[in-house]
């Protein structure tokens, strides 16, 4: 399969179809989000209830964080490719509904590449990430390990205790950014690949990394503007709730934090549904069978 070569302004368009995602069938899209949203809050939840509910060690902890972390390697692909298919039914005129999220995870659907996909896609970035640490001689295993051990301490530890940052971490972190880069493209061509196009294993990582490279400009503009434009919500995020709080504040401290949570739902669901969006338009441009026009009567941001 051939995978295509866009411009750098494809960047700002994969970004713009992503926010103007929805308005084909906006229950079936944003509701199969706010499920995908759902489940990856279930280890966060499970984290607290363990840590603070019944008071486990730090060891203990890490233990379930670990296990966790291990069925979401497993089951974060499902959704992902259930996520897909859903917004690819919506937007190509095809009936769906929020729940069609979950039949990823009945027989026939193509699971076991999904998830095949996913854990190899993982154990790569990991790969790539260890190597690039032990190339440039930085510790920076021991020192996260030391940084995670504090944060896990009871009472907590003050800023002053925690350890100093490894010479070179900056270096890892700009490596790491351009890593970052490359193996979300692979992983957003690949993906809509084995979830839309049926294509194996291997074929769709093939697929990612070529595409990848072929689309290196348009991919740093989509992250700048990514970049750029999260700091804007977080700001403007930052601005209502203090107001919002301030004015439940006045009544009373439960207020606030009714009058907070629906705009933090909300913030979540619209970063989810123009980022599912996006890598969708981004496959479905690289190498999918290229955008559809938008019908006169619609109206694009």
């Amino acid at each position: 399969m051939t995978t295509r070569a866009m411009g750098p302004a494809a960047g700002w368009r994969w970004l713009k179809h992503g926010i103007n995602l929805g308005r084909h069938n906006p229950k079936a899209i944003f509701g199969a989000v706010a499920l995908v949203a759902l489940v990856a809050l279930i280890p966060s939840l499970i984290q607290v209830l363990l840590q603070y509910g019944l008071k486990l060690d730090a060891e203990s902890v890490l233990m379930v964080v670990g296990l966790t972390t291990l069925a979401s390697i497993f089951i974060y692909p499902l959704l992902i490719g259930g996520v897909l298919r859903v917004i690819d039914a919506s937007e190509n005129g095809r009936p769906t509904q929020a729940t069609a999220v979950f039949d990823t995870f009945k027989p026939g659907h193509g699971a076991g590449r999904l998830i095949g996909f996913g854990v190899l896609l993982t154990v790569l970035y990991i790969g790539a990430f260890v190597a690039m640490i032990a190339m440039l001689g930085v510790d920076f295993f021991s020192w996260y390990a030391q940084v995670i051990s504090m944060a896990m301490q009871t009472p907590a530890a003050t800023p002053a205790d925690v350890p100093a940052m490894p010479d070179g971490l900056g270096t890892v972190m700009a490596f790491g950014v351009l890593v970052g880069l490359f193996f979300g493209g692979v992983y957003t061509i690949g993906f809509g690949q084995v979830a839309l196009a049926n294509r194996g294993i291997g074929e769709s990582l093939a697929d990612g990394a070529k595409g990848t490279l072929k689309n290196v400009l348009p991919i740093v503009v989509a992250a700048i503007i990514v970049i750029l434009g999260f700091i804007a919500m977080i700001i403007a995020f930052a601005l209502v709730g203090m107001l919002l709080a301030l004015i439940g504040a006045m009544l009373h401290p439960t207020v606030a934090l009714i009058l907070i949570a629906p705009l933090y739902i909300a913030f979540l669901l619209v970063l989810y549904v123009v980022m599912f969006g996006a890598m969708y338009y981004m496959w479905r441009d690289v190498a999918g069978e290229g955008l559809t026009q938008v019908p006169a009567n619609q109206v694009e941001l």
